[in-house]
């Protein structure tokens, strides 16, 4: 019995390891929808209005040092410089969705 019950709970967790969505699937919808709201007015597909150079495609993310989920969803927290901070206006898993789909729209420079 023991044997039994260690192979389903062995099968459960390969299978629910290898087959569950991954968890940013949704958050990347969300992430679009919040980042078309608040962040297309200056970042429209990637760009940047204010400073050129500080965009948001995958060399410039690269170049600053702003191509990690941890950096991406700092700068939107707090800001920095011309960049406002979102942390009054978005909640903590709504910034991590923008930032989630940042990096993957950076992946495949925003087409």
């Amino acid at each position: 019995m023991k044997r039994l019950l260690k192979l389903v709970l062995v099968i459960f967790l390969l299978f629910t390891s290898t087959f569950t969505l991954p968890a940013s699937a949704a958050d990347i919808a969300d992430g679009a929808q919040i980042f078309s709201v608040h962040c297309a007015g200056c970042h429209v597909n990637g760009g940047n209005i204010i400073r050129r150079g500080k965009n948001l495609k995958k060399q410039a993310l690269k170049k600053y040092g702003m191509d990690s989920i941890e950096a991406v969803t700092s700068i939107v927290t707090n800001g920095k410089n011309n960049m406002s901070a979102y942390k009054d206006r978005l909640s903590e898993q709504e910034i991590q969705d923008v930032a989630a789909y940042v990096l993957e729209q950076a992946e495949t420079n925003w087409r």
